[in-house]
């Protein structure tokens, strides 16, 4: 098996050796063996490649130069000797015609290299047999671009994006303008430069000088949609971004990727949320599956339905009766597991509302937890529901900032409470609900005190750092220090506040401004943020309940006929 990392690379040339090729993109779960002997700032698909070689999962390799950081993958794997077979394609920038004959050079030099290591002859009628004619298919779809994605991620996007996806990546959209017959009419040398043409008269990647082709896709009237993949440490593709997010108008979801199969599941509320966005949640179809026994209890009159937001920090239940008003709310701290926790919390604002849990017709679950609780009928994304919620609250909002216990999140609403847009943080817990709470652990403060300590300060002390850990030291630093805990807090909440705000830039928020989550609950950052973003927040009472709200909205709209 030979194993390759680029769309531009003579697959069919292979074929010519009887060689079977697949395309080296497995998210391995972590970078334990390549990160002894890669840069740490190596991006993560190049350290992927080492991992993959030093667990012995590949014996041939074909590399093509196209970043400095495959120079430094090669380098790397030639050292370890490993790979049995290890080649370097050089790739040009440009599809000119003198940059075709250096290609098909580089194609002959490569069928040499492998000639003399497998000992093997070339065979033409097993190349020429390698191309075949695909139909395109004229589909509504949504493309995937920018860095390559690996099976698993590709696989979540396209098991919830109800949609035909294409794979518009390095590795993916990977097709070759070739006539057979006529190939078959040429010698060699002439077969391998109409063979090195079609290579380079594919869609061209991001790193090719001439992009015409690649903006023509953008104008395609069947691309409905782009999810933009970007690996950190990998600048190439981040100046695309910026151009399509400025001139595109498709709907625009941006995910990285550190490359590790645990980065995917993060991404699932994202993309989840990207789909409910473009056409809607199927779980949002009011028609979808009714009993008869339900339909019975909505035919006596008297009904209600509940919204489950189960978060990293807490559960929070809604319950709305049949004409929309607020029957009952609880909020408990989440527990050891999300449907132990829901059923609590829904129990207890069962009880609480003075009604029956039979009396529930309909309970929508959201939250990080909500594919996990058996009770609910249906799940939609934290980022519909509090736009949702939001809404309802106060029509007039157009940017929802939440802050939750393990993510912030920034959405930008249309007129009638849809979701036009977001973005959420990476991974890390910096500037979520979880730092400040280690940060007052670590200044021996409830989050209260934390909250009203921030409204008064004399220093402006800034903390450099927003990773948890490293800011935690900081903040160690300035007690040791005698420095003033108000002075201290006040620079923790002004380095939350300048990150939400920079999500609020990327989102284009605009006026008016609302701020759900138990973080709302934290004067002192509350007045920080509005001085960053320049503008009031409105601060509702439900704000902690806001997600949950929206879920039992949805629910509502799923038993009314």
């Amino acid at each position: 098996m030979i194993h390759y990392v680029c769309k531009y690379t003579p697959l069919e040339l292979f074929k010519g050796f009887g060689e079977e090729c697949a395309v080296l993109e497995e998210m391995p779960e972590n970078f334990e063996l390549s990160d002894q002997i890669a840069h740490a700032n190596l991006c993560g698909f190049g350290k992927s490649v080492i991992q993959a070689v030093l667990e012995g999962k590949v014996e041939q390799l074909v590399l093509v130069n196209c970043c400095d950081s495959m120079r430094r993958v090669y380098d790397i794997v030639e050292s370890t000797g490993k790979c049995k077979f290890l080649y370097m394609l050089d790739m040009p920038h440009e599809d000119n015609d003198c940059e075709k004959v250096k290609l098909a050079k580089g194609i002959h030099r490569l069928k040499k290299a492998y000639e003399k290591f497998s000992g093997k002859t070339f065979d033409r009628s097993g190349f020429l047999n390698a191309f075949s004619h695909e139909d395109v298919d004229n589909q509504p779809y949504i493309g995937v671009l920018g860095v390559r994605v690996s099976g698993v991620l590709e696989k979540m996007i396209r098991d919830n994006i109800r949609m035909d996806v294409e794979n518009l990546t390095c590795t993916g959209g990977r097709r070759l303008a070739v006539i057979r017959e006529e190939l078959e009419k040429m010698d060699d040398d002439a077969m391998f430069l109409a063979y090195a043409d079609a290579l380079l008269s594919q869609m061209p990647c991001f790193r090719m000088n001439n992009s015409t082709r690649r903006n023509r896709l953008y104008l395609d009237p069947n691309l409905k949609g782009i999810i933009y993949h970007t690996i950190k440490f990998c600048d190439y593709y981040g100046f695309e971004y910026a151009s399509i997010k400025r001139d595109i108008k498709v709907p625009l979801l941006k995910i990285e990727t550190d490359f590790t199969s645990q980065s995917a599941g993060q991404l699932l509320t994202r993309v989840q949320a990207f789909a409910e966005t473009l056409e809607g949640s199927e779980d949002m179809d009011p028609s979808k599956g009714i009993s008869e026994e339900i339909r019975k209890k909505m035919e006596s009159g008297v009904y209600y339905v509940a919204g489950i937001d189960s978060g990293s920090t807490s559960t929070d239940v809604v319950i709305l009766d049949k004409d929309g008003k607020i029957k009952s709310t609880m909020i408990i701290p989440t527990g050891g597991g999300a449907m132990m926790s829901a059923e609590k919390s829904l129990e207890m604002a069962v009880e609480k509302a003075g009604i029956r849990k039979e009396d529930i017709v309909r309970i929508v679950t959201t939250g990080y937890g909500r594919a996990y609780i058996d009770s609910g009928d249906d799940s939609i994304t934290e980022i519909t529901c509090h736009a949702r919620g939001a809404h309802f609250l106060n029509p007039e909002v157009r940017t929802v900032i939440d802050i939750g216990g393990q993510d912030s999140k920034v959405i930008r609403l249309d007129e009638n409470g849809a979701v036009a847009n977001f973005v959420m943080n990476d991974k890390c817990a910096a500037g979520t609900g979880r730092f400040l709470e280690m940060m007052a652990r670590t200044m021996e403060m409830s989050l209260d005190d934390m909250g009203k300590a921030g409204l008064s300060y004399k220093e402006d002390i800034t903390i450099s750092s927003m990773c948890t850990v490293f800011a935690e030291s900081e903040v160690v630093s300035l007690i040791a220090q005698n420095k003033a805990t108000d002075d201290i807090v006040h620079g923790l909440n002004k380095a939350v506040a300048s990150k939400t705000a920079a999500l609020a830039k990327r989102v284009g928020g605009e006026e008016r401004y609302m701020m759900t989550g138990g973080v709302s609950k934290n004067q002192g950052l509350v007045k920080t943020l509005e001085e960053k973003l320049g503008t009031t927040l409105v601060i509702s009472d439900k704000a902690q309940l806001c997600g949950a709200l929206g879920a039992a909205l949805f629910a509502k709209d799923m038993v009314t006929e």
